[in-house]
């Protein structure tokens, strides 16, 4: 851009490497020193209230400092609002002359793919040379200032549509899991209460899958983990093959569809039915499988009530464990089902499932919202650090 000098990070910064304190020196009565180590502490643009203090101060960031994480995820950045001490999964950047924070903070956010590409091998990371190494197309302090007023009214927008898409997505969610939780989808029904087990395939039992899923192996057989079991949903991205031959040692878990998935390691929660195309599969020892017996229940109906918050809780009262907490086949036999006749609890499912639709179509909706407003976002850093910016009008545009 004409009038623009292209410098590097390192010559306009400051750039200091995170070094974390040994664990001994941690506390969480604010001895010493706000201790930060990487995004999970990061806001929306400021670092989030501090909840671990080190009586040993390795690496020091002062208040303004520009934040950026180094470590899987690379990039991200946020300020710091007071002096803290800085772990290794952070980079300090302080800004020394010719260039506003601010600015430099948006040009930073412009970056974050170019950024993000610098991984090592082993973990996704970034050094402080790296960082020095950055350039930045730099114009003059009164151009830098109109650029930033410019981005904080854009911003100030952008942000009022993503908190009301924010809350319309979890409005959305919030209505279903009213109805799914109400009382009322009883009304007027003959309930009976029986323990999970009772209602199963005699011939099969309540079991989890596959132990140690070994190497993935192409063209073998899908295998579900917790990740791909959702709340009411199977999600098949990111699904791993295992052995022909060690599926088969656990025969007991091969699909065949209609079965209830319920998370019982891991990522808890996650309850759905299996689906057609799913026949010949397996799980993993995280999952349990339910065979239900279809003269007694209905498979949706019983992914919605595991579903419900009640049945969640009662799940939840029974988690054994310490380091890797779980739920016992045990305990997920003896879950107690309110169900009533089989006529029902269809309608009970088509209600509900007419229900899903909506709410998943609106989460839709506004989550394509979200991802708009942030392309936006994007493309209006862009324009800045390309010189096309030239006014809110622009920006409006």
């Amino acid at each position: 851009m004409k009038g623009w000098e292209v410098k590097t990070l390192g010559d306009v910064c400051k750039v200091i490497a995170g070094q974390s304190p040994e664990g001994k020196h941690y506390n969480g009565s604010g001895e010493g020193l706000p201790f930060y180590q990487g995004k999970k502490d990061f806001g929306d643009k400021f670092i989030e209230a501090p909840r671990v203090w080190t009586s040993d101060v390795t690496k020091e960031a002062e208040a303004g400092d520009i934040l950026m994480s180094v470590r899987a995820p690379v990039g991200p950045i946020n300020f710091s609002t007071t002096k803290i001490c800085i772990g290794r999964g952070l980079a300090s950047i302080r800004v020394l002359k010719a260039i506003d924070r601010e600015f430099l903070f948006y040009m930073l956010l412009s970056k974050q793919g170019e950024i993000s590409g610098n991984e090592g091998a082993v973990f996704a990371s970034i050094n402080k040379s790296q960082i020095e190494a950055i350039k930045v197309a730099v114009p003059n302090m009164r151009e830098q200032r109109r650029i930033v007023a410019i981005l904080d009214e854009a911003f100030a927008g952008l942000e009022v549509l993503r908190a009301n898409a924010e809350k319309n997505l979890q409005n959305a969610r919030d209505l279903f899991d009213s109805y799914l939780n109400s009382a009322s989808l009883f009304e007027g029904k003959e309930v009976a209460t029986r323990q999970l087990a009772t209602l199963c395939d005699r011939d099969r039992i309540i079991t989890y899958g596959v132990i140690k899923l070994g190497e993935a192996v192409s063209g073998g057989v899908p295998c579900l983990r917790t990740s791909n079991v959702r709340w009411l949903d199977i999600e098949t991205e990111g699904m791993k093959h295992i052995a022909v031959a060690l599926s088969n040692e656990y025969r007991r878990t091969i699909l065949r569809g209609g079965e209830v998935l319920v998370n019982v390691r891991g990522t808890l929660g996650g309850v759905a039915v299996v689906k057609p195309e799913m026949v010949g599969w397996n799980v993993s020892r995280e999952i349990a499988v339910v065979p239900i017996d279809i003269n007694k229940i209905d498979s949706f109906y019983l992914a919605y009530w595991i579903g419900r918050k009640a049945s969640q809780s009662w799940l939840t009262g029974v988690l054994k464990g310490a380091a890797y907490t779980g739920i016992n086949i045990e305990d997920l036999r003896e879950l107690p089902v309110v169900f009533p006749s089989l006529q029902a609890q269809r309608g009970i499912v088509k209600h509900l499932d007419r229900l899903l639709i909506d709410c998943r179509l609106l989460e839709a909706l506004y989550s394509q919202k979200l991802a708009a407003i942030a392309e936006l976002k994007q493309s209006i850093l862009q324009k800045a650090f390309s010189g096309q910016l030239t006014s809110a009008e622009t920006v409006a545009a």
